[in-house]
């Protein structure tokens, strides 16, 4: 059968407070602002190879945070990261970082050599960052 997609064209993620989140992204990981819609309320955003857009929920207050055991729906966020360097320079980065969770630090991907970290930006969408080795 002949190959279908042609990888992710953008992810599209319901946040919480869609400044914050765009804050984060373009603040702490370097993402570019590509544009934005005011009255949806969405911002568009990109590292150079992934997009992503994210839309304002209407009612932050009562929006049913993602539980990944009980919802369907997107589990985790990943980006693949250089280098071994490069994922704890980030991990010391976000600990410094205000309204985030670290759900785990640094540490080997099951057995070794590829190393991972999970983590929740301020809306509540997991990421993880990863150095395939």
């Amino acid at each position: 059968m002949a190959q279908v997609t042609q990888g992710v064209e953008h992810v599209g993620l319901a946040v919480k407070d869609v400044k914050t989140t765009a804050q984060f992204f373009t603040d702490i990981l370097g993402f570019t602002r590509l544009g934005e819609k005011p009255d949806y309320p969405a911002i568009f955003l990109t590292d150079g190879i992934t997009k992503i857009t994210l839309w304002q929920v209407s009612n932050p207050e009562t929006a049913t945070p993602f539980n990944r055991r009980d919802n369907i729906g997107l589990h985790h966020l990943a980006f693949k990261l250089e280098n071994d360097a490069a994922l704890d320079a980030l991990h010391e980065k976000l600990l410094a970082v205000p309204n985030i969770t670290i759900e785990f630090a640094p540490e080997l991907l099951g057995k070794g050599p590829s190393r991972h970290m999970m983590m929740y930006e301020p809306g509540g969408i997991r990421i993880e960052f990863i150095v395939r080795k």
